[in-house]
This record gives C-alpha cells, structure tokens and sequence, in this order.
C-alpha cells in the first residue's frame, strides 16, 4: 500500500513538473510603454500655460513619439505581438525584439535627461510650436491605415 501511495506522488509529480514545462512564455508586445496623450491642446490653450506645464507637456508627446514610430510598419497600438504578424517566435527574434525595446528604453532616458536640463532654456514659443506639432503627428497616427490602401 505505501508504494503505491509514494508510486502515484511520484508519477503525480512528474506529470505537474511537465505540465509547467509546456507552457511558454507570453509573447512580449512590439510597442510598450506610454503610447497616448490625454488631451490635444490649441496655441490659445498652451499660451495660457506656465513654463514648466509646457516641459511637462513636450516630454510626454517625445516619449509617446519614441514608443509608437519607430515600429509603425508592425502597428500603431500596443498589444500586436510578433505572433500575431505572423513573425515566427524564434529565439533569434525574440532576442531582436527584447534588443530593440532595450535600446529604445536607453535612448528615451538618454534624451529625457538631456531635455530636463537644457529644456527649460529654451524659447516658450518654439516649445509651444513644438508641442503643436508632436500632436499633430500623434493625431495623424488615427488616419494611418488609409495610407494603406492601394
């Protein structure tokens, strides 16, 4: 009676340890990270606006831009994995991907210290100008897929 008792843990255990063993990683997302603004503003808006709400402002649409457009050819939302395109999960290309995501996380903090010290020296005007113009890049993301067609 005891060894059938330790026989069916045994061949219990077994069968668990190969059940965890199957199971594969989730595909990681092309695009992470923020990719939306909460709100798009006119001049008049961002006139009224002190200084560093504008700073505030201008990083955000940079790290939204940084996320979305260098993977536009693969989707313009998160959630599309390299399964989903059809790309085969190879572990060279998943390697390709968890270096890209790397790389584009060392350039975005690289380019946001850089903003947060030289940023504030820079004109209000230019800076609202270049706030209007990341948000009219992000709202030309919503008519993407017309240029898709033949």
């Amino acid at each position: 009676m005891k060894t059938k008792i330790t026989l069916f843990c045994a061949v219990f255990f077994l069968m668990m340890s190969m059940s965890f063993a199957q199971k594969k990683k989730d595909s990681q997302s092309i695009i992470s990270g923020k990719v939306s603004i909460s709100k798009y503003h006119s001049r008049e808006e961002l006139k009224k606006m002190p200084k560093g709400d504008l700073l505030v402002l201008y990083i955000e649409r940079i790290e939204v831009i940084v996320n979305i457009l260098p993977n536009i050819a693969f989707a313009t939302k998160p959630g599309v994995t390299m399964e989903s395109l059809g790309i085969p999960d190879t572990k060279d290309n998943t390697k390709a991907l968890e270096e890209n995501i790397k790389a584009s996380s060392t350039y975005f903090d690289s380019t946001m210290e850089f903003q947060r010290r030289v940023l504030p020296y820079s004109d209000t005007t230019d800076l609202i100008a270049a706030i209007l113009f990341y948000e009219s890049t992000l709202k030309a993301l919503h008519t993407y897929d017309d240029y898709k067609k033949d």
